[in-house]
């Protein structure tokens, strides 16, 4: 028999809504609250450490559970929990039945890891809306790109929004934080060419040579890249616009370039 809970009274109900509401509790915890099958078998293949899980019997059925744990690398704890818990704590209306508390990782620039000579890397510099983010990170894992960089993050990767938006491609990149002077610094030091999207100084992305290591590097709409990326980049590339403005969602102009250096690869 489980473990269970009943009351949306109990102190363990209590911290998981602090872990969803609380960028602070996620950090001092070091975990965070995952819900759904597809974005939990993701984290376990990605190899995460995954802490207690809770489910609600009536939609997660107990053979459900226990192919889970068979995936997972420990013995996480294992409540049954009550439709009235299950519709506290669920930040979505399509959760499965199931959540879990996980143990974040390191995204430190030391923990990225190259399995080839020329690495294909995005870069968002100063990302804000977490459906921006999500959807960057979709794209990484689309192009099964080497890794995704964020230079001086404004919002925890464990965010519910960037974990939901991202449909559970948080868990299946490489990705590593740090200020745009580490990043660029790393870059350098590996021999990395770094391609800024900017309005000025540049040339056509697609003229561009993306077969060597390369940095595709994006800033947000409202201010673009600071100085310091554009200053040491090794060029401004530009998506020639057809229409009447001269800009696009950020996540949808990566694509563009990412895939392009994708095709250039011969996807490989």
């Amino acid at each position: 028999m489980y473990k269970q809970i009943t009351s949306t009274q109990n102190s363990t109900v209590k911290y998981i809504l602090q872990l969803q509401e609380k960028s602070r509790s996620r950090k001092k915890e070091g975990k965070f609250i995952l819900e759904g099958f597809r974005e939990l078998t993701l984290a376990l293949e990605g190899q995460y450490t995954i802490d207690t899980i809770f489910f609600f019997p009536e939609i997660c059925t107990h053979e459900s559970v226990q192919k889970l744990l068979k995936k997972a690398t420990n013995a996480p704890d294992c409540i049954e929990i009550s439709k009235e818990v299950y519709q506290k704590i669920a930040y979505r209306t399509s959760t499965e039945g199931i959540l879990t508390i996980v143990h974040t990782k390191t995204h430190t620039l030391e923990h990225i890891r190259f399995h080839n000579e020329n690495p294909l890397i995005l870069i968002a510099e100063a990302p804000e809306k977490p459906g921006n983010i999500g959807a960057l990170l979709r794209t990484a894992d689309a192009a099964n790109i080497d890794a995704v960089f964020i230079a001086n993050p404004k919002t925890d990767l464990y965010n519910p929004n960037i974990v939901r938006s991202s449909v559970g491609c948080v868990f299946t990149t490489q990705i590593a934080t740090g200020s745009t002077s580490e990043i660029i610094s790393f870059l350098q030091k590996k021999n990395i060419a770094i391609y800024c999207a900017a309005l000025t100084a540049s040339e056509e992305y697609h003229v561009q040579n993306f077969q060597k290591a390369t940095a595709v590097v994006v800033g947000t709409e409202a201010t673009g890249l600071s100085d310091e990326w554009l200053q040491n980049s090794t060029q401004n590339i530009i998506i020639p616009m057809q229409g009447k403005i001269d800009s696009m969602n950020v996540s949808v102009a990566a694509a563009i370039v990412i895939f392009e250096a994708k095709r250039q690869r011969n996807f490989s």
